[in-house]
């Protein structure tokens, strides 16, 4: 079994526009943009990285906004809800702060006890808010946001699965322990690591197979200390039989890619170095950063980025 998993590091969507998204995470929920650089893939696309103070691993939500992608289908095989922890008390401020920004889909309802409330964001993306304890973790308060409210960082995330009995064993053998189950969902939760600790499957026995477009998780990240540590979690995995990607080193911390059976794409991504690597802890996100093989063409790269706004 792996023992050096933390709980989870990011998780990354595809968007359609890039200033809605950005005024939707800074201005509506609050938190504050800590990396503005490019799909390093396709660097006419932004890679925006919205988190708090300093992008904790474990707080970071980012996005490919594509522009006029079309939205993706919500199906079976993908990351449903993706779950930020608020302060214990705080959903009805924020009930009250999405309907008057004009949030839609949103839904109170509890699980294992906690109260949570759930909507959808600008591509109908799937979201929810878990009233918790702050854990240590301390909220960015962006937009006007109050500090007994502010989110808190992940608390989780939520997978629709076809057949959730291979992608539970996966995650026993990542070092998550079988929680409780309420219904059609059955919760693990990883010990001795960051905050953002829960995994959710959710058995879904009909239905379509998602289909990706913006609105759409692109694929979840787990957190592990550093690069030795990410090399024992590959070597892990590579002898359980699964296909892993070399290391790609991301700027910001290093990643390898592996496919779950349930056809989400997982990530173990380090926690070094961090985002402030290349800007001070007061100015993270304002510059366009770019990776160095992209930075004799940046005059071109800027043309093809629309304005964000603040």
């Amino acid at each position: 079994m792996i023992t050096d998993i933390k709980g989870l590091h990011h998780v990354t969507s595809m968007a359609g526009d890039a200033a809605e998204n950005n005024r939707f995470f800074t201005d509506t929920l609050g938190l504050r943009r800590v990396k503005k650089t490019v799909n390093f893939d396709a660097p006419e696309v932004y890679h925006l990285y919205y988190g708090d103070e300093i992008g904790t691993p474990g707080s970071v939500m980012t996005y490919f906004p594509f522009g006029d992608m079309p939205r993706g289908q919500r199906g079976i095989g993908e990351v449903g809800v993706t779950e930020f922890a608020v302060p214990e008390g705080a959903l009805g401020y924020w009930k009250d702060r999405l309907a008057a920004s004009g949030v839609t889909g949103l839904a109170e309802d509890s699980f294992l006890g906690e109260t949570r409330l759930e909507f959808a964001g600008p591509d109908g993306d799937g979201f929810a808010l878990v009233e918790s304890a702050d854990r240590g973790r301390t909220a960015w308060t962006g937009g006007g946001v109050p500090e007994d409210a502010g989110i808190l960082g992940f608390h989780g995330a939520r997978m629709r699965l076809r057949d959730e009995a291979a992608t539970a064993e996966l995650l026993t053998f990542m070092g998550y322990t079988k929680d409780e189950t309420d219904g059609d969902v059955t919760r693990y939760r990883i010990e001795g690591g960051n905050a953002a600790d829960t995994i959710d499957l959710e058995a879904v026995s009909g239905g379509k197979a998602a289909a990706q477009g913006a609105g759409s998780v692109h694929h979840i990240a787990f957190a592990v200390e550093d690069r030795a540590a990410q090399l024992r979690v590959r070597e892990a995995l590579v002898d359980t039989g699964y296909q892993v990607t070399p290391v790609i080193d991301r700027d910001y911390f290093w990643a390898i890619y592996f496919r779950t059976p349930g056809g989400v794409l997982f990530e173990i991504a380090t926690n070094e170095p961090g985002f402030d690597r290349d800007e001070d802890t007061a100015h993270l996100g304002q510059a366009l950063k770019l990776p160095s093989r992209y930075e004799p063409y940046r005059d071109r790269i800027e043309t093809h980025l629309p304005p964000l706004g603040a």
